[in-house]
């Protein structure tokens, strides 16, 4: 079993996916700037993006691969078909409903989660017209995430990897050619995303009909997979939800402040799902059916190592990732966003934003990584009593922190309870004797620590000699970014291979696994 390979294939997918991403995120900038058209949008698609992450790619996952790797694993084919055909039949009924409330109720919605926008009547009514179209993408992306965890079973991980560039390509095209045919333009991106939602849907079905899985959807409340799926994903909900409930709570406290908050936010949270995608998620994909088979095959030692190989990988990878973030964190909105209606204060408070974000971004990637090793084993309830400790502290510090630093104090309040989320989960592995880490743990970091800080200084001195960042067209500006990017990675897996610790040596380890 060779994950680093794997792992590698999808981060490429996943890059490609996240520089699409901000492509579309710099046009929709360029072409509507930071103000309450954009509120509007970032509100509407927020909130069927929370359900999708916490219902679909969160909930959904996290109980349906487990069981799903049972039947696979332990029973024959009929059963597992049969259990797919139960669990897509009471999902899509779900959806459905949801979506037609979802609908209906869209200004109750809006009312309860941006209660700042009363005071704005044409933003309230923008905000609910556009949620009133956006809604119904919860439909498409939760049947397109459900068709992703059943590949990803079947270790097919490439197709559902590359899905998600269908929503990018769909906003770019519609930014682009499709604004000047609404009124108001803003409402031109609103379509792009159920278009981009069914695309995604679309996409994986030849792949589902090539491997045996495309069957008809059916309702039998008896079937008893189907309850074992919804026994887990009622606690399971509340288990994966913490950082997407904090974010929402976060949408409602920035609706009180300055209008553009809700924006600068947004494209903080942007940058720091970057990395916390490409690594996080990504190793949070790939690691789950793999934990979930070693447990329904008895084999202990190898999910207990999986953990172990996920952990030093996340450390890696994520403490120069966020200190590069922090450093390079103005230059990089500059380059990626400083255009047309974007202004520079706009940069400002978007790096006030993105700052506190960087910091709490190790915990952010360690808690994809974590939480999973309890869901593979289906053991929902030490995740979800952590997951409410960590939604009371994250509000207190929001009340804390937010009427002295403003929009920064909610990232800050969001990266912060990230760590205590991650630090729990690993006490509760420990204590339950889940995982045992493996030998050279305290060398590990140590050397981390040496070569993060070699590249930190590498980074503070190029920093020291371009002082022009916003000089240049988008071209010239990236490529002076990535010039200082690759500087600074350079340095950081030079020491790194200095101090003893090459990439290669996690594919060798898995290659004897």
């Amino acid at each position: 079993m060779n994950l680093l390979n794997s792992l590698a294939k999808i981060s490429l997918i996943t890059i490609l996916s996240r520089i699409l991403g901000f492509v579309r995120d710099v046009l929709v900038a360029q072409y509507f700037g930071a103000g309450m058209a954009t509120d509007a949008f970032f509100v509407a698609f927020k909130l069927p993006n929370f359900l999708r992450r916490i219902f679909a790619e969160g909930a959904l996952s996290q109980a349906f691969v487990p069981i799903l790797s049972e039947y696979k694993n332990q029973r024959g084919k009929k059963e597992t078909l049969n259990l797919i055909a139960h669990v897509s039949g009471m999902l899509m009924l779900i959806l459905g409903v949801v979506s037609i409330l979802g609908v209906l109720g869209a200004p109750l919605v809006i009312y309860v989660t941006a209660p700042g926008f009363l005071c704005n009547p044409d933003k309230f009514e923008l905000t609910y017209i556009l949620l009133r179209i956006t809604f119904p993408y919860i439909f498409f992306i939760s049947l397109a995430s459900l068709a992703a965890a059943i590949l990803t079973t079947w270790d097919l991980f490439l197709v559902p990897a590359f899905a998600p560039i269908f929503l990018n390509i769909s906003i770019i095209i519609f930014s682009l050619f499709g604004a000047s045919y609404f009124h108001p333009p803003i409402i031109a991106l609103a379509w792009a995303v159920i278009l981009g939602g069914l695309l995604q849907l679309s996409y994986q079905l030849p792949t589902l009909r090539k491997i045996g899985t495309l069957v008809l959807p059916c309702i039998n409340l008896h079937n008893k997979g189907l309850w074992r799926v919804i026994k887990l994903m009622g606690p399971a909900i509340i288990g994966v939800s913490v950082s997407q409930i904090s974010l929402i709570i976060n949408t409602i406290f920035a609706s009180f402040l300055m209008s553009g908050s809700v924006s600068w936010m947004y494209y903080a949270d942007r940058l720091i799902e970057f990395p916390s995608g490409v690594l996080g998620v990504t190793l949070g994909t790939l690691l789950l059916p793999y934990l979930a088979k070693s447990i329904s095959r008895g084999c202990y030692k190898d999910y207990s190592y999986l953990i172990d190989w996920g952990l030093r990988l996340c450390f890696l990878l994520a403490i120069p990732s966020s200190i590069a973030l922090g450093i390079l964190s103005k230059p990089l909105i500059m380059a990626l966003f400083q255009y047309g209606n974007f202004t520079t204060f706009d940069t400002d408070m978007t790096q006030r934003a993105l700052i506190p974000y960087t910091i709490g971004l190790v915990g952010l990637i360690l808690v994809k990584v974590l939480a999973p090793s309890f869901y593979s084993c289906q053991k929902i309830k030490i995740p979800v009593q952590i997951a409410i400790i960590t939604i009371i502290i994250t509000q207190l510090m929001n009340i804390a922190f937010i009427w002295k630093l403003q929009h920064a104090g909610l990232s800050l309040s969001i990266g912060l309870a990230a760590y205590l989320n991650a630090s729990l989960l690993y006490w509760q592995l420990r204590k339950k004797n889940m995982y045992i880490p493996q030998p050279g743990w305290r060398i590990f970091l140590l050397k981390l620590l040496a070569a993060a800080i070699i590249m930190t200084i590498v980074l503070i001195g190029l920093m020291s000699f371009i002082t022009a960042w916003d000089s240049g067209n988008m071209l010239i500006r990236l490529l002076r970014l990535m010039a200082v990017v690759l500087v600074g990675a350079g340095s950081y897996f030079s020491a790194l291979a200095l101090l003893g610790i090459r990439i290669s040596d996690f594919n060798r380890k898995l290659s004897n696994q």
